[in-house]
């Protein structure tokens, strides 16, 4: 039997989840058992995001709340990882003595011989050595405690070779390297056979997937992973705008399981601030994308992240970004307040935007938009989508027990609540992970509402009798 216990708590990006499982597997190679509160745990290892300010507050706000926990149970280990471990390095353990080792985006492959050598030694130790290839163990995917999902993450590359002057990436994750497509349709294969249905694809650019090692490019690649039997949806992210090839955007329409869906971040509008910001692309474009993919499929969703008062913006380039959105009408945006970053170039620009004027561009920004998504949503009612049933739904369960509440996705992403009626007392089927058709009737801000259409009724209670 186990007799140590791990409490995992993540911060930040997908990558981050997809390696916070990749950690747990090793932890219960090793004997721990997971537990969901670090005061039920013996070792507790937070995976950091370095991309803003904030969520580096949040792991020191964290730090200061274990170690008061650490005074109540001395015997207590505490392990930071991920991106601000690879920043800061021994500058943690200097700041926070709580902390007993610290790991960095490189270093999950020897994480084992890491806390193994704190548990007999007691000796405080870092590893931050970023290698020529990082890790590409995905033993995970065989866990059915990490894998009994519908939808999951799998990384097909990592680190950067962009350097976009405000982000520290190059900096945390290294160079840009893709993982051989063969391990990558493996660890599909793997999630498909125990009941995975939907994969999203992870990098911080998938479409130079393969250059640098001469392998296939991405479009090929998602060409291979829809042959893979029981995977019925593929998603990705993040696509730069400055290299999104006109092969990758044809793939939307020939290959059938990839989602209508696209996260193209564009951080501003404003051609003066992508400049500054080395994006290189400028408004029109971007634009231009956005015109050949709803050229190529009409019903493509498209999703973005901004940056709100980079370092000499005024109010003509945020004005330019307002007009960008206007334009495009995004499904949905992530915007946030520049933050200086170490080691970014940005963080060495003059012009700083005062943090009043930050907010209140960030504030105007979220307003426009959720004008747009809600226009985005009203324009899906009474159009059939198909949905890939995630399970039921969290909202609170109607009152009249015939009527079952369920949840899942559409092509393009959208969240889409759907009752199911009980038919003459019939044994509830289970949906989860198969594909409907419904009729979107209602829209809210962030979610959709359908009903499902008679015939897929009859079709699930027909499969649940079966058998």
């Amino acid at each position: 039997m186990n007799s140590k216990t791990v409490y995992i708590h993540t911060l930040g990006c997908q990558m981050n989840v997809y390696d916070s499982d990749r950690i747990c597997i090793r932890l219960l190679g090793m004997g721990y058992d997971r537990v969901s509160s670090a005061e039920a745990a013996d070792l507790v290892i937070i995976n950091t995001c370095a991309i803003r300010a904030k969520a580096e507050q949040k792991l020191y706000s964290l730090v200061g709340r274990l170690a008061d926990l650490k005074k109540k149970k001395p015997a207590l280990r505490i392990g930071i990882g991920g991106c601000v471990a690879q920043q800061e390095g021994e500058k943690l353990l200097n700041r926070a003595p709580c902390i007993d080792f610290v790991f960095g985006t490189h270093a999950i492959g020897r994480l084992n011989d890491l806390i193994t050598q704190v548990e007999r030694s007691g000796r405080r130790t870092v590893d931050v050595k970023l290698a020529d290839c990082p890790d590409d163990d995905f033993s995970y995917a065989m866990n059915p405690s990490i894998s009994r999902q519908i939808s999951r993450f799998v990384t097909i590359m990592t680190g950067c070779d962009n350097y976009c002057t405000y982000c520290v990436v190059p900096y945390v994750r290294g160079a840009e390297v893709s993982r051989p497509p063969e391990h990558i349709l493996d660890e599909i294969h793997m999630l498909a056979d125990s009941g995975v249905r939907e994969i999203t694809l992870l990098g911080q650019n998938v479409n130079s997937y393969g250059q640098k090692e001469g392998w296939c490019n991405f479009p090929e690649l998602l060409k291979q992973i829809s042959g893979i039997e029981n995977i019925s949806r593929i998603r990705f992210t993040t696509s730069h705008p400055k290299d999104l090839s006109e092969e990758l955007i044809q793939a939307f329409s020939t290959l059938k399981k990839v989602g209508h869906h696209i996260h193209l971040p564009v951080q501003s509008g404003s051609d003066r601030i992508l400049k500054r910001m080395n994006r290189r692309y400028t408004h029109s474009d971007y634009l231009a994308k956005i015109d050949r993919l709803r050229e190529i499929c009409p019903d493509m969703a498209v999703t973005t992240d901004f940056i709100v008062g980079f370092p000499g913006e005024d109010e003509a380039d945020f004005q330019d970004t307002l007009n960008l959105i206007q334009a495009v009408q995004f499904d949905s945006v992530f915007a946030f307040k520049y933050s200086d970053r170490p080691s970014a170039p940005a963080s060495r620009f003059s012009n700083k935007v005062d943090e009043d004027v930050k907010s209140d561009r960030l504030g105007r920004l979220l307003e426009l938009q959720k004008k747009c998504t809600l226009r985005r949503h009203q324009s899906l009612i009474g159009t059939r989508q198909v949905i890939l049933v995630e399970g039921r739904s969290p909202r609170a369960a109607e009152s009249n027990q015939a009527i079952v509440q369920w949840t899942g996705r559409t092509s393009g992403n959208h969240i889409v609540h759907f009752s199911l009626h009980n038919r003459n007392g019939s044994p509830e089927p289970d949906l989860t992970g198969q594909m409907l058709s419904v009729q979107i009737s209602r829209s809210f801000p962030h979610s959709l509402w359908g009903d499902v259409i008679a015939d897929e009724t009859d079709k699930v209670y027909f499969s649940s009798k079966q058998s």
